[in-house]
């Protein structure tokens, strides 16, 4: 129940920032809740699969997903993912620790880069409509990258998987946000699998996490509109860099 009404708590703030949050599940199953870090990985990539679900589908409703680029970024990135759960077996847990605070800081920089950089880049790379060679090299080359992040480190690479497809693949800032939803869904599934595999996946747990942060998160996104776009941008690159000093306590 301990462990419940924590992620029922982040996950309002998550809600409230509109964010995955698995970098903060992982912090705090970890830090607080003394749960091995490989496990809190796996847990982590379970969780986003239904934390994800439901927005991929609201996208979905909205047009703002380019099915085509989701599904090819998705199949790479999921075999990476697989492929980056058998890394992290092999990486000594208190290397962990310290990759994966950075690569949460990394997650920052990133949203930074997308919350206020992100207007003034240009596309420079046309979108291609078609199924040709060079659409699947980029693709490729997004979901390569993007999954063996989530895969080894256990987080959702959002900023990463939406700025690939902008900058890579030239889809807009909607159509990437909402392509991205579906990009996490096979990457978050062959991650998880993965750690089961390994023995490092709890169901247990990731009920308790799902039944929290699922609850919180939508009571949070109820306060997003009611405070200004300034404050709100800062609180989405605070978390990550907040769940990556947590982990450092460690």
């Amino acid at each position: 129940m301990i462990i419940t009404l924590t992620m029922f708590l982040m996950g309002i703030l998550l809600g409230f920032i509109g964010a995955g949050g698995s970098g903060f599940i992982i912090a705090l199953l970890t830090v607080i809740f003394d749960v091995p870090i490989h496990t809190t990985l796996g847990t982590s990539l379970a969780a986003m699969v239904f934390t994800t679900l439901s927005g991929a589908y609201s996208h979905y409703q909205q047009g703002n997903i380019d099915v085509k680029t989701g599904i090819t970024v998705g199949v790479f990135g999921a075999i990476m993912s697989y492929l980056g759960s058998k890394i992290a077996v092999w990486i000594p847990v208190n290397s962990l620790h310290w990759l994966t605070a950075g690569m949460l800081f990394l997650s920052a920089v990133m949203l930074m880069i997308r919350l206020f950089i992100v207007n003034r880049l240009k596309e420079t790379n046309k979108r291609e409509t078609k199924f040709t060679g060079s659409f699947l090299v980029r693709a490729a080359s997004v979901g390569i990258v993007t999954g063996i992040l989530s895969g080894t480190f256990g987080i959702g690479a959002a900023p990463f998987i939406q700025l690939g497809l902008m900058i890579m693949l030239g889809l807009s800032v909607q159509e990437s946000v909402g392509t991205t939803m579906l990009v996490i869904l096979p990457v978050a599934i062959a991650g998880g699998i993965g750690y089961y595999f390994e023995g490092y996946f709890n169901i247990l747990l990731l009920i308790q996490v799902l039944a929290g942060t699922m609850i919180g998160s939508y009571i949070g996104a109820k306060f997003t509109n009611n405070v200004p776009l300034p404050i709100l941008k800062s609180a989405m690159v605070l978390t990550p860099i907040m769940a990556g000093a947590i982990l450092l306590i460690r």
